[in-house]
């Protein structure tokens, strides 16, 4: 774990023995992995294109597969208590996502503090052919991040242009 200042503790609980820790892969690490944990799990949640509906499919050997725009729920075995006024932001894995067409699937997950249900990770394939998440594989990072509360206010006019910038959605370069 990095040795720099610490602000804040985020505790875990495992549902299964064998989950594995959330864990800095090394000093430098701006996030923690989580790993995949199938143990006590039969089925996991599918949502494929094609289907209007969540369907189940079993684990065969320990082994999880993704076809080509499929959406899975994974189990990591873990709960999360998050500290009151933090949350969780979890994070694709670059390699995942580049050498294998794995990513998660709302691009960013957010786990609010008041959440202490099993955290699950949706992740979708773009990959050509199906792809395994094996027991134990690190499938996401993620850190606890520290909210930071605004104000909202509704305006009665709409707001006026602060900059020289002419144009909307991608005006900014090609």
């Amino acid at each position: 774990m990095p040795t720099n200042k610490k602000n804040e503790t985020l505790k875990f609980y495992k549902l299964h023995p064998n989950a594995k820790d959330p864990i800095y892969a090394t000093e430098g690490s701006a996030c923690f992995d989580i790993h995949a944990c199938f143990d006590g799990q039969e089925k996991y949640l599918v949502r494929q294109d094609t289907l209007t509906r969540v369907i189940e499919k079993p684990f065969r050997n320990g082994v999880l597969q993704i076809h080509n725009m499929e959406r899975v729920m994974i189990p990591t075995g873990l709960i999360f208590d998050i500290p009151e006024g933090y949350s969780v932001r979890l994070h694709s894995r670059s390699g995942l996502a580049w050498n294998e067409g794995l990513y998660l699937t709302n691009c960013e997950g957010i786990i609010d503090s008041d959440y202490v249900d099993p955290i699950f990770v949706m992740m979708t394939s773009i990959a050509q052919s199906p792809k395994t998440i094996n027991n134990g594989d690190r499938i996401c990072q993620a850190e606890l991040v520290k909210k930071i509360y605004h104000g909202l206010t509704e305006l009665k006019k709409p707001p006026v242009q602060k900059t020289e910038r002419e144009g909307g959605f991608g005006s900014t370069g090609k």
